[in-house]
């Protein structure tokens, strides 16, 4: 078989670039390896919360509510508001 023939069999399988596909799933692997370590300093960061007396089910809504736009953060506590009272909490 020639050396190009060789190459073209590498890098191309049934239509597939399996240099490009390769490169792509290490990629994916790497930062799923990077996102078990944050994961988990994320976890050790709680803990130091919870020992701290910080209770960590707030942290994790404060966190999301600080993701938010403030419009929709607004617009949250208006109709949190407004059913609390039709309940008569």
């Amino acid at each position: 078989m020639s050396q190009a023939a060789t190459k073209q069999d590498d890098t191309e399988v049934g239509g597939i670039a399996a240099d490009r596909l390769r490169s792509i799933i290490e990629r994916v692997e790497r930062l799923e390896e990077e996102k078990k370590a944050l994961s988990s300093d994320i976890k050790d960061i709680m803990a130091e919360a919870k020992s701290a007396g910080f209770d960590v089910k707030v942290i994790r809504q404060i966190i999301r509510i600080r993701k938010q736009e403030p419009a929709e953060v607004e617009e949250m506590e208006t109709l949190l508001d407004l059913y609390r009272r039709a309940l008569g909490m």
